[in-house]
């Protein structure tokens, strides 16, 4: 499943981004055309005039001038004086069609009016057009000139190709081709692994899910298993193991309970459904009803439990009390389970200028630099060998979802008695 959706990511991605690129490199591949294109034809028009100015003012057309002219313009030129056409063998019309020159004259006679009747021996000023011509499939720059000469009329038509320019647009044109092919494949191989380390949470989510659905099947199994057991092993019981297995039922159905309402806590996280109810909370008296509570509990397994308030007044908290209540219980409940019998456990709090720090500390068995970070992964237990039904792996889990809701923050440390603390972090 992932790895399709791996491929129609890359594709999808590599698809758009390529079809914006080409977009992007068509409009600046026109722009660039059209400014080559007017370069070209101002250049053209330019030496055009240089030209035209000169037949106007020279009376002779030196053939010297005209190769000169023809090496540095590259401009094709046939003149012909009052009808007749001027020859210059070693220039390049001599070796041009003919025809080509014609074709240039009806197109300025039928497109642009450009009529050599018109030039009256009278007349004294230069008439001529500059236009693109296609001949034959091959583009040229002209321009046709009449220019009154010693009563007559030099008819000049100076021809330009735009083979080089047509060349240069074909170099330019397969570069901007060959980027984009190369642009497009640069960002397949990007997005093959921008994507892949894009769908690494989901793959890992769902890893998670399947040892959540296993984890928790195995748990709920386990209090099944007993239920299951001790209903069948009633039916031959004595009233007295009746009871006895009457009791095992009560307490596996309590356990199995209490799995069950972690997991649906966890799953109202999960999908954002979990709720907090914001008041303003003591926590001083919030940590030392939660000491009351657990006390017996730690006397009963000969564990010192104390408390550390500050001396000076502590600053409201804007929390939801029974929430917090809840993440204190799981953490004092979790240190006096893994403290052994004559051991310490300390809550204390503390107050600084931006924030309230509540502390729950043993002298326990510790948790290995390894495993701080696991710890609050669903159904995790750092002591494998620990057999207390009653924690299941996810209480850590319930408290750092709870703490990450109020905007806080959750570590642990290693307690200064050799055991674990567990730090927590709030705002006012």
């Amino acid at each position: 499943m992932f790895k399709k959706l791996h491929l129609r990511l890359t594709f999808f991605c590599t698809f758009v981004s390529g079809l914006i690129l080409v977009f992007m490199s068509l409009i600046c591949l026109s722009f660039s055309e059209a400014e080559s294109r007017e370069s070209h034809l101002a250049e053209f028009q330019r030496n055009v005039n240089i030209l035209i100015n000169h037949f106007e003012n020279q009376t002779i057309i030196s053939h010297n001038w005209l190769s000169q002219i023809n090496t540095d313009t590259h401009f094709s030129i046939d003149i012909q004086d009052n009808g007749y056409q001027l020859l210059f063998e070693s220039l390049n019309p001599t070796s041009m069609d003919q025809k080509l020159f014609a074709f240039a004259r009806q197109v300025a006679r039928k497109d642009y009016n450009l009529l050599e009747e018109t030039i009256s021996s009278n007349s004294v000023l230069t008439i001529h057009a500059e236009f693109e011509l296609v001949y034959k499939k091959k583009n040229y720059y002209a321009s046709v000139a009449f220019i009154p000469k010693n009563g007559g009329v030099l008819n000049i038509v100076m021809l330009h190709s735009l083979k080089d320019l047509q060349y240069n647009i074909f170099l330019r044109r397969l570069l901007f081709a060959s980027a984009d092919i190369m642009g497009i494949l640069l960002l397949g191989i990007f997005f093959w692994i921008f994507t892949w380390r894009m769908i690494q949470p989901l793959i890992i989510n769902r890893q998670k899910q399947i040892e959540f659905i296993a984890s928790a099947s195995h748990e709920l199994r386990s209090p099944l298993t007993v239920i299951l057991s001790c209903l069948s092993a009633m039916k031959h019981a004595s009233k007295e193991e009746t009871e006895h297995f009457s009791n095992m039922i009560a307490l596996e159905g309590k356990r199995m309970s209490r799995l069950i309402d972690d997991m649906l806590t966890l799953s109202r996280t999960d999908s954002s459904h979990f709720t907090i109810h914001k008041t303003a909370v003591e926590l001083d008296t919030l940590l030392l009803s939660t000491y009351e509570k657990f006390e017996p509990l730690a006397y009963k397994k000969c564990i010192s439990l104390k408390i550390t308030l500050p001396e000076r007044l502590v600053p409201l908290c804007f929390c939801d009390k029974e929430r917090i209540e809840q993440v204190l219980t799981i953490l004092l409940d979790n240190a006096l389970s893994y403290t052994p019998s004559g051991g310490k456990v300390c809550l204390s709090l503390q107050a600084t200028s931006d924030k309230i720090i509540i502390r729950v500390a043993d002298n326990g068995i510790g948790i290995p630099n390894s495993e701080k970070e696991a710890i609050f992964d669903r159904f995790y237990r750092c002591d494998k060998s620990h057999k207390d039904k009653s924690h299941f792996g996810l209480g850590l889990c319930i408290a750092q979802e709870i703490i990450h809701i109020h905007k806080g923050k959750i570590k642990v440390e290693d307690s200064s008695e050799g055991g674990t603390c567990f730090v927590i972090y709030l705002g006012f």
